[in-house]
Order: structure tokens, then sequence, then C-alpha cells
């Protein structure tokens, strides 16, 4: 018997930032740990027809996916509580499904009736959101509506989901996540107001929400929560707590505690499989007992707007040395340097020695790229474990060009074009897109293979992963194939390749075809590790699978750490 696609809607309240990412992907890992195929989606409100255009301080990270896509944030929090690749059809926006029904219209799929918004836009998503059940052969299709309700820009998608729900409503399961402020004395008197103004604002779109998750920096109480279920009409129990957590892989855990599975699979008529989230609840208790600090500096540059955008801009990459540092049952402790303060003051560079490493994430422009060289050169220098991501490997070219191989002016075209040494240079497939100003989805992006070279670190990170492509034999002795995501124009020089190897440079992960440096490292014998990366690992990381080169580094780290303190 075939059973019907069902579909679960996260949509937030009257305030952004609340955490619809981390419950939509939590929702989805619930669903998937009872043995039920899922996929996640998330649908964006912007007119950008991708995120690939929008600088991190504007929106944060840029994530992409295997095909090339590059798309919201919250994309990578649903790969990591799936622990599995997304595509294309997991991800739209208002911008691409306009320019897809306007493409449909000029190619007369509608046969030269009038198109009009309605009902074209929301049928478009909906289309969408089948063929993402399909892709990824899911029964059921946990999908988030960015924005707020209330707000013009999502109005069509509430549209989607008012029309689906009409046509078949025991297949779909609305979710309102919105924020309680705690008032008062000690911040606990926890308010309702702004959620039963979300849910009268739904109430106008024709819609009413299944569940609230009820968003707070303390636990809700049971007198709120019947509150709540009182003045918004929702089912005894469906209003589920949210409190602040130390570590969002906690979040699953304690909708389980609440009983949201059940509640959301009796809602769809859906039964249990399977119930097993012991890996996880396991992850959740090491991140808790982990006691052995080990303290990274992230050199970057986007700090404009506050600690948020921070976070916001290198989310991945946090993600990432925190999957690393549950590995390795280690404590973490992540600051923030602005690479431009060592610019001014090449004095402050010092304090890189109090770190057990350094990372320099990826990037574009000028603004810092001088304090990320100086920070680099330092952490050769002195022995400090390095890892550069991206820009973070270019600029490792850059300095050890200039400080060891003996090209003084040395540097990228994408900051000194006229450069007597671009050791970094752009792709000439790229030189024509900018020529044309054609910035949009034209980078190198996606997945693209990569040969690493025996006895490397990067090799002795990779040989025993599952990062390794099948078919590929673990011996120390013989090379390996991955494959890693990108995201960038430029390229190691090939005209500079030789000269920087025979002053020790080492390229250990290269293209197949030999014309791209995908990895650059210095021996073991030369520094305990000191490696950069043209591809950005950080995208393939999960909770329960972290990146060798991401362990390798905290290991390095860790290490470092315990020597400086003898």
């Amino acid at each position: 018997m075939k059973h019907s696609t069902k579909y679960i809607f996260v949509v937030g309240g009257v305030m952004s930032g609340v955490g619809k990412g981390v419950t939509a992907a939590s929702i989805a890992k619930i669903i998937q740990s009872r043995g039920i195929e899922t996929t996640s989606v998330k649908i964006d409100p912007y007119v950008n027809v991708d995120a690939g255009t929008m600088n991190p301080t504007e929106h944060g990270e840029v994530f992409v996916l295997d095909d090339g896509t590059e798309c919201d944030q919250d994309m990578g929090n649903y790969e990591r509580f799936l622990n599995r690749s997304l595509t294309k059809t997991n991800y739209m926006t208002t911008g691409s499904v306009y320019l897809s029904v306007i493409q449909k219209e000029r190619n007369l799929e509608y046969g030269g009736r009038q198109v009009e918004v309605v009902p074209r836009i929301p049928l478009e998503v909906l289309d969408r959101l089948e063929k993402a059940a399909a892709k990824n052969k899911a029964q059921v299709v946990v999908t988030e509506i960015g924005g707020t309700v209330g707000e013009y820009e999502n109005i069509l998608f509430l549209e989607a989901v008012r029309m689906l729900k009409l046509k078949n409503p025991g297949d779909v399961a609305l979710v309102l996540v919105s924020f309680v402020p705690a008032l008062g004395a000690g911040g606990t008197e926890l308010k309702t107001k702004p959620t039963q103004h979300a849910v009268r604002s739904l109430n106008s779109v024709g819609l009413h929400p299944d569940f609230i998750i009820a968003r707070a920096h303390i636990p809700l109480d049971k007198k709120r929560k019947e509150k709540l279920e009182f003045m918004c009409s929702i089912e005894e129990g469906n209003v589920i707590s949210a409190p602040n957590v130390a570590n969002i892989y906690d979040v699953p855990v304690n909708f389980e505690k609440d009983g949201l599975g059940e509640r959301i699979l009796a809602k769809l008529g859906l039964k249990s499989k399977t119930r097993d989230m012991k890996d996880w609840k396991k992850l959740s208790e090491t991140a808790r007992r982990s006691k052995e600090e080990v303290k990274i500096g992230i050199v970057g540059k986007y700090f404009g707007s506050g600690d948020f955008t921070l976070t916001d801009s290198y989310i991945s990459v946090i993600e990432a040395v925190k999957h690393a540092s549950y590995a390795l049952k280690k404590k973490v402790t992540i600051e923030w340097l602005d690479s431009h303060d060592f610019e001014k003051s090449p004095k402050l560079l010092k304090k890189l020695s109090g770190y057990g490493g350094v990372l320099v994430p990826g990037g574009f422009g000028s603004r810092g790229v001088e304090g990320k060289v100086l920070a680099i050169r330092y952490c050769r220098e002195n022995k400090i474990p390095y890892f550069g991501l991206c820009y973070g490997m270019q600029l490792a070219v850059v300095e050890f060009a200039r400080d060891v191989a003996g090209m003084k002016k040395a540097n990228t075209t994408e900051i000194s074009p006229r450069t007597p040494f671009p050791v970094i240079d752009i792709l000439l497939e790229q030189k024509k897109n900018l020529e044309d100003k054609n910035y949009g989805g034209t980078m190198r992006l996606g997945a693209y293979p990569a040969i690493i070279k025996a006895n490397s670190i990067a090799h002795m990170a990779y040989r025993n992963s599952s990062f390794v492509k099948k078919g590929n034999t673990p011996l120390a002795t013989r090379s390996l194939q991955i494959s890693e995501r990108h995201r960038h124009r430029y390229e190691v020089n090939p005209k500079y390749i030789e000269r920087l190897e025979k002053k020790g440079l080492v390229f250990s992960g290269i293209s197949p075809d030999r014309r791209l440096m995908e990895i650059a490292e210095l021996p073991k014998s030369e520094h305990p590790f000191f490696l950069g990366t043209q591809f950005h690992p950080e995208f393939k990381s999960r909770p329960l699978d972290p990146h060798p080169l991401f362990v390798e580094f905290i290991k390095a780290a860790a290490a470092n750490r315990l020597k400086t303190k003898k």
C-alpha cells in the first residue's frame, strides 16, 4: 500500500532569530530516529535567486551543497542533524520560485493562460515540495518557512500551506516557534502575549498551528503552557518548552522528553518503526562531560554587527570545531580575533601564543588581509597549529612565498592585480564572468574530487575515515581520493608551484588532472600542524562523523596546549 507524503511546516512568531532552523532540524531528526524516511526543505522569502551574492554580515554564512547550490546556513543544520547530503531540491527562495514560474510562462507550459500570482506561485511551491520528497524518497518533509508571521514577504508560502492543508488535512502539521520573553525581577515572569499575537496573525491567513514551540531562556512552567493552550486553542500537551541550551544537539533530546515526536506522528497518522536516539544522546552527554579545555583563536573580519553576526558568519566552522572536540572528548573554547587589529598593532600577535591552535576561515576582499598574513607567519614561525580554510589556505601560500621562498611582494591578484608574484590568481574560466559582472552562481562551486598524497598530514587524517571515496585502499603507502565542497574563484598559480615546493611547501591534495592545488601543508618534521585547504571541509562535518582534518587540528591544538602549560 502506497503511503501519502506527510508535511510538517515550521514557521516563526513575531520575532526572528529564535531557532526555527534548529527546531526544524530537530523535528526531522526525531522523525528519522523513528525509522521513517525524512528530508528537510528551507524556504527563504528574499527575492535573491540563492544566497550566493549576499554578504555574510547580511544574512549569515553562505552554505554550499554537493551540487553547488549556494543556500541558507540552516541547510547546514539539516545536513548535520540528518547526517546526509541534500540537493537543490531542498532549497527555494522567492526569487527562484518566481523565476521558475516566469520561465514556464515563457515556454508556454501554462497553455497560454493568464498567469496569476495566486494560485501559480503557491502551486509552484507545492510542486517543489513534492519533488523534494520524491528526490529524497522521503515519507515526511519538514519545511522551514523563513521570516516571521505577519510579514508580506512570506504570505504566498503560507498560502501554499493553507492550500495543502485544505486539500489533505491529515497529511499536514503546522508548528509555530515563538519567543516567550521573561520580565520582572530576575527575568522569571514569562509573557505569552507575543505568542498569542503570532497565532492571531496565522489565523488571519487561514492557518492555525497544531503545535507551539515556546522559546525562552528558562523552561516554560505548567501554568504558562496551560495559558497558551487555552488562549491559542492548542490541544493539551502540544505546547512544547524550548529553553536555552548549552548545545544545539541537546534540542532533539529535550523535545523527546516532552513527547513531541509521538504527538507529531499521532497528528499525521504515522507509527514508529523503531526508536533509536542512543548515539545522539551519547553525543549530548559527551559534550556535557568533556572538561579538558582547548582554546582556539579564529582570525576573521566579519565582526561588524556584533557577536550574533560573527557567529552566523562562521557557523559551519564553529560546528565543525565542536564535532572534532566531541570525538576527542575535549572542551573547546573559541575566541574571535579581528585581523584588522593585528595590522594596527603587530605587538598583539604575541597573544596567539596563548591559543592551542589558530584558524583562518574563508572570506573575500582586502579588509584585514595583511593582519591575517601576519597571524599566519607568527603561527608558522612559533610552531602554533594552524588551519586555513579556502582564503586561509591562499593567504598561507602568500605568506610562505613572501617569507620563505623570497618573493617579497607576492600576493593574490584579488588584492593586488599588479603583484610581481601572483602566487594566487583567478581561474581562467572565471575572468570573463568578472568582466561581464556575472557574479551569481559562477564560482567554482560544489563537490570536486582530490587526490591525497601518501605520507602527508592530510593522508594520515583521511585514511581511516568515511570521507575517503569507496574503493580506495587506506594504506599508508597509497594515495587516496576524496571529494570536498568548494566556493571560490582564485587558485594557486601553477607557475609558482615548483618554486614553492623546492622551499618546503607540500601540496598534499591535488585535483585528479593535477591542475588545481587542493591542500597545502608543511611536513610534520617542520611543524606540528600547518595545513590549509582550498575547499571548505566544514561543510561536510557532522556531529556523529566529524571531519578528519578538524579532528587532526584539534588533536594538534590539544598537544600544543599541554606543551605550553609545562
